[in-house]
């Protein structure tokens, strides 16, 4: 499990699997025996990890403020991208047949959902979002993350997240000033170059195997 979930961190759920096996002294007939698929193994390797999010959730719909529930609850699941390449692959992309994974999504369609519908009837967000905006964009952002991280300091995500949040406020709440700093002209080539279709994939053969059954993220 260590094994798995070092070389996720390092590569993304995409990593070779044969690099696994190697990591962890075993052979690629041992690791398929006990993970017959990909999804298996990630949702061994990820199952307690994501356990935090959706507490977070359940926070938010605590709260007497629906915004204030909302934005704290965005600021936890983006720390949760921030973690490593293999949650953030996890949280932003579609990995059929991970059980805890679609418990995880479902869970934050419903928070997003919730805090919306309240966050609208309090004045605290634009009459106009939908659910559907707002995943679809945090989803984008959040692939962002691991570049940005790596390029300006693990904590850069939080001013995207914060300009990105300030589009959604009511016109009665009012501008506020972005956490951080911007990016400069290196910086955000660093970032676009991290972001470009250089990642390891796994290949036919010994590096995708029986376990990777078709199940790696599109």
């Amino acid at each position: 499990m260590e094994a798995a979930h070092a070389v996720f961190a390092e590569q993304g759920l995409e990593a070779p699997l044969d690099v696994i096996a190697r990591r962890a002294g075993v052979g690629n007939a041992t690791l398929y025996r006990h993970f017959p698929t990909r999804a298996a193994l990630v949702d061994a390797v990820f199952r307690g990890q994501l356990t935090g999010t959706m507490q977070a959730g359940e926070r938010a719909r605590r709260a007497a403020d629906a915004w204030a529930g909302l934005a704290d609850y965005l600021d936890a699941v983006f720390a949760t991208l921030a973690a490593d390449r293999g949650t953030n692959d996890l949280m932003t992309t579609r990995l059929p047949d991970v059980e805890t994974l679609d418990a995880v999504h479902a869970h934050n369609r419903e928070t997003v959902d919730v805090l919306l519908e309240r966050a609208r009837a309090q004045g605290g967000v634009r009459a106009d979002v939908t659910t559907e905006d707002l995943l679809f964009a945090l989803a984008a952002l959040g692939r962002a993350v691991p570049p940005l991280a790596a390029a300006a300091g693990p904590d850069a995500w939080r001013r995207p997240l914060a300009l990105f949040l300030e589009g959604l406020r009511g016109p009665a709440a009012g501008p506020r000033p972005l956490p951080g700093r911007p990016l400069d002209q290196e910086e955000l080539g660093r970032v676009l170059g991290e972001m470009g279709p250089h990642r390891t994939r796994p290949t036919d053969g010994s590096t995708g195997g029986a376990a990777a059954g078709g199940t790696a993220p599109a």
